[in-house]
């Protein structure tokens, strides 16, 4: 069996039933993409709009596709119509553009919404009072052609296995306060292949792997 489909399945079987597992591709070719396919891989993430409409043009289209990267307010439009999920919604102007074209197109684009739980500044999310006026705002039907379908959110990069699991844990603790009052609330995106055992044990129900699946990056 191909290293790829290999790397899937021990995953699979090693995470609990209910996480949805989303393989990131970024970077990665149309070929190895296609075996995660043939290995009944249906969900994939890119983090680069481009890179994301070319394989979509290019690979089946029962494919879900998530976008994962800072997502700029300009380059909505060209993934409106086929995008799954995108995950990285961290601020209101991007949430506003998104039901922007949604409207354009009549369609509801399920979303996640950023939090920044990391101690980095380089990472991207919102702090928990945005996060709650935009809820309210939600709640009182302002953007009806999105879905906010949970939220997402990354740890620190450190080696502090009880930091990480402190960071996931909160955000979890966010995601039932929300889940209580929104339906749409389903996913907790958050573990990527360094951590998403951490991320599972604290409440995670999505998962982003790349490198445990693909290999390492070039």
């Amino acid at each position: 069996m191909n290293q790829i489909c290999q790397n899937i399945n021990k995953i699979k079987q090693s995470i609990p039933a209910n996480v949805l597992l989303v393989a990131v591709s970024k970077t990665k070719p149309v070929e190895d993409i296609l075996t995660a396919y043939q290995c009944g891989q249906r969900h994939f993430s890119e983090n680069k709009v481009q890179e994301l409409v070319d394989k979509h043009d290019k690979l089946p289209k029962d494919i879900q596709w998530h976008m994962i990267g800072h997502l700029q307010r300009n380059k909505v439009k060209y993934i409106a119509g086929f995008v799954y999920l995108i995950h990285g919604v961290d601020n209101l102007k991007l949430l506003k553009e998104i039901n922007k074209q949604g409207n354009k197109i009549q369609k509801k684009i399920q979303i996640l919404l950023q939090i920044k739980i990391a101690q980095e500044e380089t990472k991207f999310g919102m702090d928990e009072n945005t996060l709650h006026e935009i809820i309210q705002q939600y709640k009182a039907g302002e953007f009806p052609f999105v879905e906010i379908s949970g939220l997402m959110g990354m740890a620190t990069n450190t080696t502090d296995g009880e930091q990480i699991a402190r960071e996931f844990k909160h955000l979890h603790e966010l995601f039932q306060t929300y889940r209580n009052e929104i339906d749409s609330f389903k996913y907790l995106s958050m573990g990527m292949s360094g951590d998403y055992d951490i991320a599972i044990k604290e409440g995670s129900n999505l998962i982003r792997i790349g490198s445990a699946i693909f290999g390492q990056r070039e």
